[in-house]
């Protein structure tokens, strides 16, 4: 990519640095686009020598989380229970909009990076599906529970079970991340009996 084409683009990237997702990391904060897809990256590194995972390519993984959600730099955030095929659809075209002003090499990776998360067709857009869904299911635990909705108690147990349904290392996170959920609510639970 040539030096005025990174710059674009890099400035159209950093929008994913304001753009906020629905959970919060402080009492004052939203996790910001960019939070969820460092972190999601920063995962599949540490997957990487993982026994269930010796057949994915993790620099291609590593590279789908990085630019998962670029599309969302001009739409912004819709939490998933909002979002509507519509909206991934607006995503999506504005996203291939985009990145048809890259040189053709950049070009056809970014969009088979891209083509492999939304279809699913490849170990790698699969792992890094589980990935994106396992990250939100941690980022809501580490909120405070104020900030749930009431929908979320129930999506929080049942969201994106079925892009980890294949994976033993992602089903035993799973459980993981579950106990901690039933934990969380448990002590909310036990908060708000003894305020009564």
């Amino acid at each position: 990519m040539r030096e005025k084409e990174l710059l674009d683009a890099l400035e159209t990237a950093s929008r994913l640095k304001k753009n906020t997702r629905h959970c919060w990391t402080d009492k004052d904060r939203k996790e910001s686009i960019a939070d969820h897809s460092w972190r999601l990256a920063l995962m599949a590194m540490l997957l990487e020598n993982e026994p269930e995972f010796k057949d994915v390519n993790m620099n291609t993984v590593i590279r789908i989380c990085l630019i998962h959600d670029l599309g969302e730099a001009f739409t912004g955030d819709i939490p998933a229970f909002n979002k509507t095929d519509k909206d991934t659809a607006a995503e999506e075209t504005i996203y291939h909009q985009w990145i048809s002003s890259f040189d053709e090499a950049d070009r056809k990776e970014w969009q088979s990076l891209m083509d492999q998360y939304n279809t699913q067709s490849t170990r790698e857009g699969q792992v890094c599906k589980a990935l994106d869904k396992l990250e939100a299911l941690i980022s809501h635990n580490e909120s405070d529970i104020s900030t749930w909705l009431p929908l979320e108690y129930d999506l929080q147990k049942t969201y994106g079970q079925e892009n980890m349904a294949a994976n033993p290392y992602f089903l035993s996170l799973r459980k993981l991340i579950d106990a901690w959920t039933d934990r969380k609510i448990q002590e909310e639970t036990k908060n708000s009996d003894q305020q009564i």
